[in-house]
């Protein structure tokens, strides 16, 4: 186990620099980033001094070269518009976007695993049509149309939720705060309901669809007769037999999940507010905060890979017949 460890967090370090290089470009293509650092009336020499001082003049292989060499050491640069370090600002944001995630896949695979294998208990039947018919709409419809969609109606025509805001557990809770973070998890769970059912709605769909193909691939096998002929109760064939095997590629979805999750609270951070990594990265593209975005890109990426790496080893642990 340990050798395959190591060796996937050597590929890691492979992909984190492909990310790195990626982005790295895609920003230069934005055009020279002297001019962030300079005022508009800065004259040609001083616009000279200031990027040679910068290290912007040398070629762009020499720039991403010194940039790796300062993440290594920990050096992720300053904020162009908070003045503070990128990295520190991204961590600061970052258990607002998990607890959007989190709830949103909690809310997602604690609905699409009882939805899948009502569907595929009940094939061809009402219950089949109607869940398959929600799961058709909630790939359908796009998660920022969906949200705006309950502001208007939960937030502001019945006042039900509140259409923006964020009240904080995960960070006290990180911070050995705990009466505050139980305090405010009701006040937490409250403001998070509308943004995680927008995140987590396209997820819910998928996995229900996911859950119910996967059960009805498992009902049809041998050995799921044989439990039955044995007389076994049809609650213990269901999840003792087929839902346990069924599993399998549900767990690796979720983990591809859980990624996606993180990538798709971008739109969903910004239509209300949310004070994370999405909203973060989109209002430092818009003002072309470098550091802010290469350090946001980072951390997303690093936090993908390790639960790739989860998710292979539970897949070991759920399926014996899987070798690392």
């Amino acid at each position: 186990m340990w050798t395959f460890i190591v060796r996937r967090l050597l590929q890691s370090v492979i992909v984190i620099l492909g990310v790195t290089l990626i982005s790295f470009i895609s920003l230069q293509m934005g055009g020279d980033p002297t001019f962030l650092f300079v005022s508009e009336r800065a004259s040609e020499e001083e616009i000279q001094m200031i990027r040679e001082a910068l290290g912007f003049d040398k070629p762009l292989h020499i720039q991403y070269l010194t940039y790796l060499k300062n993440v290594a050491l920990g050096d992720f640069g300053n904020s162009l518009s908070y003045r503070q370090p990128a990295m520190g600002i991204v961590l600061g944001a970052l258990p607002a976007t998990i607890e959007l995630t989190l709830f949103s896949m909690f809310l997602a695979i604690s609905l699409a695993i009882p939805f899948g294998v009502f569907a595929a208990l009940y094939r061809g039947t009402a219950v089949d049509g109607g869940i398959m018919t929600l799961a058709m709409f909630g790939q359908s419809i796009p998660s920022f149309w969906m949200g705006i969609m309950m502001i208007l109606f939960f937030g502001l025509y019945l006042g039900w939720f509140p259409i923006s805001g964020h009240i904080p557990f995960l960070k006290p809770l990180f911070h050995g705060n705990l009466a505050t973070a139980f305090g405010n998890l009701t006040s937490s769970v409250y403001h998070l309901m509308m943004p995680a059912i927008a995140v987590g709605f396209y997820s819910l769909s998928r996995n229900a669809r996911l859950v119910r193909s996967s059960m009805l691939e498992v009902l049809g096998q041998d050995y799921v007769r044989t439990a039955r002929s044995k007389g076994i109760s049809e609650r213990a064939v269901v999840v003792n037999h087929a839902l346990r095997n069924a599993w399998l590629p549900v767990v690796t979805m979720i983990g591809l999940e859980f990624g996606f999750l993180l990538g798709g609270v971008v739109v969903i951070e910004t239509v209300f507010s949310w004070p994370g990594i999405g909203r973060l990265v989109f209002n430092a593209i818009n003002q072309r905060d470098i550091p802010v975005v290469q350090a946001s890109v980072i951390v997303l990426s690093v936090i993908f890979i390790a639960l790739n790496l989860i998710v292979d080893l539970i897949y070991v642990r759920i399926d014996p017949r899987v070798k690392l």
